[in-house]
C-alpha cells in the first residue's frame, strides 16, 4: 500500500466494553468521543475504521450468567444487542462492532498466542494474591480496602487465589517501554495519565498471568487445554481482529493490511494500565506495531457525586437520549466536560447549556436571519463578492481563522475548545445583526450594505454548522438544508469537502434557501414527581 493510500486512514477504537451489565453513560461518553473524531477525519476525506464492541469471556460473565438461570452465550447476546442498540441511539456510526466470543476473534487470539509462546515470553509459575473477579484482576495488598475489599468494586471482597498459571514476561519490556515513552513522549495522553503511567512504571514491572483455572467460559490455552486465556489478553487482542477485512481470513498479517496498527485507542481512566503498559509489551512480544496512541479520559459524575447504584444516581443512557435526542446529549457531554478531567452531569445545567447554545444562540441566529434574507433578497443567498467584505470585518477575520483553529482542537481531542471557538463566532454573529440592524439599511435604502451583512451572517452559521457536524449531525443537517444545501451529515459520503467548507466564504451567492424552522428544540426539566 503507498504511504499516500496509509496517510488518509484514521482508526479509532473505544474500550472493548464488559457486558456483565447494560451500558452506562460512561460507556456513551467514550464511543460518542470517538464517534465525533471519527466524523471529523470523514470530513478530512479519510477513510475512517471506528473500532467498538463487546469483551465476552471471563468467571465474572460466568457467574453473572448462572446467576441468571442462563447460559454463558445467551447472556452476552442479550448485551452485546442492548450496546448495539443504544450506539444507534445515540447516533454512533461504527465501522467494526467486535464480539471477543466471535470465531474470527479466536483465530487472531490463538495466532498471535503462538507468536509470543515462540517468543519465549510465557512461562508456568505460581501465583498468588487477592483477585478481584469484577475487575478480572490480582491486586497488591496496598491496593485493597479494609477486609481486602477492592476500591473500585467496595462492596465485594476480593478472594485469595493461590494456583498455577501461565506468565507474560512484562518484566523483560521494562526497558523497552521506558524508551518507548521517552521515544514519543504523546504516546500517552492527556499528560496527567502519562505521569501516572511513567510512575507506576519506574516502580518496576512484574509478570503478570494470562491463563486461568476453573473458568469454563474463554479461550482454551492451546499449550494446556485445562488453562483458560486470561480475559484482558483476550480482550486487548479484539482490536487487532477489528482491521481484518471483513472477506479476510482472520489472520495477523491480514489485520496489518486491513489498518492495524490504529491511530487512538480511546479509554477510561481504570483501564490504562492495561492498554499502556500490558497491550505494548505484548505486542512487542509479537513483534507487531504499536497504536499511535492511548488516551485515558476522566470519570463522570451526577450533581457532583460518584455514580452508583447504591446511591440511585446513575445516568440511564437510554432514558437520556430518549427525552433529549442524540444530538442533545453528544454536544452537552463533549462540550462541557474537558476531554482528559473528571466531569459532572447535572440535568438543570445540561437544559440550560442547550438552550443558550443550540436553541437560542445558534437556532436564533439561523431563524432570524433567514427570515430577512426571504424578505429583503427574494429568499437567495445574496449576490457578494468576498472581496468586497472588509478584511477586518468581524466576521469575515473570525470566520477565516476559525477551521483551523477547531481542526487543531479537534487533532488534540479539544472538544470544548473546538465549540468555544465556534460558538464565539456564532455569538459575535447575533451581535453583528443587532449592531448592523439590517432592518435599518433596508429602510433606508442601502441594499449592498444589507446583503453584505445578511450574507456574512448566513455564512458564519454555515460554518459553524460544518464544524459542529461531528457533534451534532442531525442540527447541522438542519442547518445545511435550510440554507439550500441537500448535504446529509448522517451519509459518510455528504459532498461537503472539507478543503472548501471548512473556509469562511464557500456559501453559494444566488443559492435558493430552503424552509426555516427551529433547529433545536427548547428543552424543559422534567416536572417534579408529585
Amino acid at each position: 500500500m503507498s504511504s499516500k493510500a496509509i496517510q488518509s486512514r484514521f482508526s479509532i477504537s473505544t474500550p472493548i466494553y464488559y457486558v456483565n451489565d447494560l451500558p452506562h453513560m460512561g460507556s456513551a461518553y467514550t464511543t460518542i468521543a470517538a464517534d465525533a473524531i471519527a466524523r471529523f477525519n470523514r470530513l478530512k476525506g479519510k477513510s475512517v475504521l471506528m473500532i467498538t464492541g463487546t469483551d465476552e469471556h471471563g468467571q465474572k460473565i460466568q457467574r453473572t450468567a448462572e446467576a441468571a438461570g442462563r447460559s454463558p452465550q445467551a447472556h452476552c447476546d442479550q448485551y452485546a444487542a442492548a450496546f448495539v442498540s443504544l450506539w444507534e441511539k445515540m447516533n454512533i456510526q461504527t465501522d467494526r462492532f467486535i464480539r471477543t466470543t466471535s470465531a474470527r476473534h479466536e483465530a487472531i487470539v490463538y495466532e498471535f498466542f503462538q507468536r509470543v509462546w515462540e517468543s519465549g515470553d510465557i512461562y508456568m509459575g505460581q501465583q498468588q494474591g487477592w483477585y478481584c473477579v469484577s475487575c478480572e484482576e490480582f491486586k497488591e495488598e496496598r491496593e485493597l480496602l479494609d477486609d481486602h475489599h477492592c476500591p473500585l468494586h467496595p462492596n465485594k471482597a476480593a478472594e485469595w487465589r493461590d494456583e498455577q498459571n501461565y506468565f507474560f514476561r512484562l518484566s523483560k519490556y521494562q526497558s523497552a517501554l521506558e524508551q518507548l515513552y521517552s521515544d514519543r513522549p504523546d504516546f500517552i495522553q492527556p499528560e496527567s495519565r502519562r505521569n501516572e503511567v511513567l510512575s507506576f512504571v519506574s516502580q518496576g514491572l512484574q509478570d503478570f498471568s494470562i491463563s486461568r483455572v476453573n473458568v469454563e467460559w474463554g479461550f482454551p490455552l492451546p499449550v494446556n487445554p485445562d488453562h483458560t486465556i486470561y480475559v484482558w489478553f483476550d480482550a486487548l487482542l479484539s482490536y487487532v481482529t477489528a482491521c481484518v477485512d471483513l472477506e479476510a481470513e482472520p489472520t495477523l498479517e491480514n489485520a496489518l493490511s486491513g489498518g492495524w496498527p490504529v491511530d487512538i485507542h480511546l479509554i477510561g481512566k481504570d483501564i490504562l494500565r492495561f492498554h499502556a503498559v500490558y497491550w505494548p509489551a505484548m505486542l512487542m512480544s509479537a513483534n507487531l506495531p504499536l497504536p499511535g496512541q492511548v488516551f485515558g479520559h476522566g470519570f463522570l459524575t451526577k450533581d457532583g457525586q460518584k455514580m452508583g447504584k447504591s446511591l440511585g444516581n446513575v445516568i440511564d443512557p437510554v432514558d437520556l437520549v430518549a427525552r433529549y435526542g442524540s444530538d442533545a446529549i453528544r454536544y452537552y457531554f463533549l462540550k462541557e466536560i474537558e476531554f482528559g478531567r473528571d466531569g459532572d452531569f447535572n440535568e438543570a445545567r445540561f437544559i440550560n447549556i442547550l438552550n443558550a447554545d443550540l436553541a437560542n444562540d445558534l437556532g436564533n441566529l439561523l431563524n432570524r436571519t433567514l427570515k430577512m434574507v426571504y424578505k429583503y433578497c427574494d429568499r437567495q443567498v445574496p449576490t457578494v463578492a468576498i472581496s468586497e467584505i472588509p478584511a477586518e470585518d468581524i466576521l469575515r477575520s473570525k470566520g477565516e481563522m476559525l477551521g483551523e483553529q477547531v481542526t487543531q482542537a479537534y487533532q488534540a481531542l479539544a472538544f470544548s475548545q473546538a465549540c468555544e471557538a465556534i460558538l464565539s463566532l456564532v455569538r459575535a454573529s447575533n451581535k453583528y445583526v443587532d449592531e448592523q440592524a439590517p432592518w435599518t439599511l433596508y429602510k433606508q435604502g442601502k441594499q449592498v450594505e444589507l446583503e453584505r451583512v445578511l450574507y456574512g451572517v448566513l455564512e458564519s452559521a454555515r460554518l459553524a454548522a460544518y464544524l459542529l457536524s461531528p457533534l451534532i449531525p442531525n442540527v447541522s443537517t438542519s442547518i445545511y438544508q435550510q440554507l439550500g444545501y441537500s448535504v446529509d451529515f448522517n451519509q459518510q459520503d455528504a459532498a461537503a469537502p472539507f478543503e472548501t467548507h471548512s473556509l469562511w466564504g464557500a456559501l453559494p451567492t444566488g443559492q435558493t434557501l430552503g424552509e426555516a424552522m427551529p433547529v433545536f428544540q427548547r428543552l424543559e426539566l422534567p416536572a417534579p414527581p408529585t
